[in-house]
């Protein structure tokens, strides 16, 4: 699926990485790799798909129902992440959440296409802050972002697709192929270093 993929997508990427220095792909973070993509490394978008096909095909064909459906949002869902990876901002959030929510999109969208209705939760209006909320609420992101680097990154890892992916504890688990009582596990775990770290920050 990788071939087929990178073919449709028509991947030119030598020129454009003649200038990136080389690192190693397999130790890369997700947000790594998709800055890497965002410049058209087509070795990165390889490096991510390898990653996160699998779990990916998992949401979708849970969600469709349909194996060949499942695997077309797939294809679309990649295709997205690298059409739009240079859009993606590190100090907005972690790499995975980001690429899930792309995929989640394309599964959404697929979805739509198909001639039965499909459910879909209602949008909620959002609600700008004060600058003084927003001041505060930038500080407090940042904080966290600072404690959450400390952590192990399989604590680390299951924290971000809940809290920045909107992941149930159950996605989490479908989403990187482990027990659901490993996810509940590593977040408790993690939960507890922050807190240890943030005491008396937060009030």
């Amino acid at each position: 699926m990788t071939a087929t993929l990178a073919l449709s997508l028509g991947l030119q990427a030598a020129a454009a990485t003649a200038t990136i220095p080389a690192v190693d792909l397999l130790a890369a973070t997700d947000g790594d790799l998709l800055q890497r993509v965002g410049t058209g490394d087509r070795d990165a978008f390889e490096s991510l798909y390898r990653r996160y096909a699998r779990s990916v095909f998992g949401l979708a064909l849970r969600r469709l129902g349909d194996r060949g459906i499942a695997e077309d949002a797939v294809q679309e869902a990649f295709t997205a992440v690298w059409r739009s990876a240079g859009t993606y901002r590190p100090d907005r959030g972690p790499g995975a959440p980001w690429l899930y929510t792309v995929a989640r999109n394309a599964i959404a969208d697929r979805a739509r296409r198909r001639p039965e209705p499909v459910s879909e939760v209602p949008d909620t209006p959002d609600h700008e802050p004060l600058p003084g909320e927003r001041a505060e609420a930038e500080w407090v992101s940042w904080r966290v972002h600072r404690a959450l680097e400390e952590l192990p990154f399989s604590e680390r890892q299951v924290i971000e697709l809940a809290y920045w992916g909107g992941l149930s504890q159950t996605e989490v688990a479908d989403f990187l192929g482990i027990p659901l009582g490993t996810v509940k596990t590593r977040t408790r775990s993690g939960l507890g270093r922050l807190a240890a770290a943030l005491e008396g920050e937060l009030e």
